[in-house]
């Protein structure tokens, strides 16, 4: 039986895959762990029982529940609200907002853990659970397999103590989970965005009431697009994976930029004043500038993962700041920020972590800051993300290969090698096993896309021939 935690949460078919009762029975399960763990308690199992009949002896947790717009987060919504109250925990339900807003709002309000229920940029039939600790944080893999664990026990009919009178959950919900979001968000903005027209697709998802708002009491001028969820079109055409109608929409309305989200709005894409993509690379080097030059880039250093592209890097190094890198993925970025005291990363997928203001990636406010920036400089977007030029990116997935040995093989060792030598400094070759498939992903950079094209489609025969 695999895990059941992907790289973030539980995600698959809704009523297929991720079913109410796996819903349900999850929530139980993290209620038990991340409430122990954030208390220091033991959580009352079958055989000791507390006074009042509650499941967690002297200690009355507290969980925040948000979700996107899909429709099966309704039904899913019930299911975890459900366990969690089954298990002696109190629930604030917040409604509709994005993946950054619970993790805030549980840190801000001291809650014990927070549940989101969002399958981020994939498509409507899809959801999922991402669970926060306290302080509004990603779960280390150790907690999440300890939720899995005693998820599976309580399936295959271990016993657990059930609270029952005034030891069951209470849910209350959290109207001002919104209001305290925005204000959050504009409170921590370097400076207004005054005089600044803007564009926001919300990708019919979580920042579709949101972002907007942010955005206009910030200071900007707002026209939207993708901010009409009706449950079944999140993500539909739109927001960060379709940037087709932000780019016309910007140049219609004659815009200085405008902002796409994915459908929790942990992450943000940008387009400039001519419709060019702004990458979340280019968004960090914008970012990574403004912040040293107010003394808030700690360690004149920004973390990014080994697919960030190799133009980003130059870049950095130009400018006298330190790059860190890290394995594929926001929790990696994440975890090496806090480990070292760093203040600024994030993925080229758009995932920007401010952590002075965010435990998690943040489109909504990655867009805020990058309009500040814009705002505060006086200078377009486009003359700003001119801080690096993006070098060429040739991506083949090679599929039905022995992923396992990609570093081990002296065939494939010899012909990246060779690679190598042909790029010189200007280029960059990476090889790295799918998480997820039987595959090996082949990524060369170079400064001219033909030779990219080139050097990329011999490693990934070499892939074939040694690997296959």
């Amino acid at each position: 039986m695999g895990r059941l935690f992907g790289t973030d949460g539980v995600r698959g078919v809704a009523n297929a895959d991720l079913t109410a009762e796996l819903a349900l029975g999850l929530s139980v399960a993290a209620a038990h762990v991340l409430a122990e763990e954030a208390s220091g308690r033991s959580p009352v199992l079958q055989g000791r029982r507390s006074g009042d009949g509650r499941a967690f002896e002297g200690h009355r947790p507290v969980a925040v529940v948000g979700r996107d717009p899909r429709a099966s987060g309704e039904f899913l919504e019930a299911a975890v609200v459900a366990g969690l109250a089954s298990a002696g925990v109190d629930v604030l339900r917040v409604g509709v907002l994005p993946t950054p807003a619970v993790a805030y709002l549980t840190g801000s309000l001291g809650a014990d853990l927070g549940v989101m229920l969002s399958a981020s940029h994939n498509p409507m039939p899809d959801n999922g659970i991402k669970f926060f600790a306290r302080g509004g944080h990603k779960l280390a893999d150790e907690l999440e397999d300890r939720i899995e664990k005693t998820y599976r026990a309580h399936s295959s009919g271990e016993p657990w103590e059930r609270p029952t009178g005034a030891g069951v959950g209470r849910v209350t919900v959290y109207d001002e989970g919104f209001d305290n979001y925005v204000a959050h968000l504009v409170g921590v903005l370097p400076n207004r965005l005054d005089g600044l027209k803007i564009v926001i697709d919300g990708a019919h998802g979580a920042a579709a009431r949101v972002s907007p708002e942010a955005f206009a009491r910030a200071g900007a001028e707002v026209i939207t697009i993708g901010t009409d969820p009706d449950g079944l079109n999140i993500n539909e055409g739109c927001g960060s994976t379709h940037l087709q109608l932000l780019r016309a929409a910007v140049v219609e309305h004659g815009a200085d930029l405008g902002v796409a989200h994915d459908g929790d709005a942990d992450r943000c894409l940008a387009v400039d004043r001519e419709g060019n993509e702004v990458d979340g690379d280019q968004i960090l080097a914008v970012l990574a500038l403004g912040m040293r030059e107010a003394g808030m880039l700690r360690k004149n250093t920004v973390v990014a993962t080994v697919m960030s592209n190799l133009g980003f890097k130059l870049a950095m190094e130009r400018e006298g700041i330190d790059l860190v890198q890290t394995a594929v993925g926001d929790r990696y970025v994440l975890e090496e920020m806090k480990a070292h005291g760093f203040a600024l990363g994030g993925e080229q997928s758009g995932h920007v972590i401010v952590l002075d203001h965010a435990t998690t990636g943040d489109g909504t406010l990655t867009g805020l800051m990058l309009g500040a920036r814009v705002a505060a400089t006086g200078r377009p977007l486009a003359d700003l993300v001119g801080v690096m030029e993006r070098l060429p990116q040739i991506l083949i997935n090679v599929p039905d290969v022995d992923k396992s040995r990609v570093t081990t093989s002296p065939e494939l060792t010899a012909a990246v090698a060779e690679a190598e030598r042909e790029l010189g400094a200007t280029g960059r070759v990476l090889l790295r096993p799918s998480g997820t498939e039987p595959l090996v992903r082949v990524m060369v950079e170079a400064a001219d896309i033909e030779q990219a094209r080139s050097v990329a489609e011999r490693l990934a025969d070499a892939v074939k021939s040694a690997l296959g």
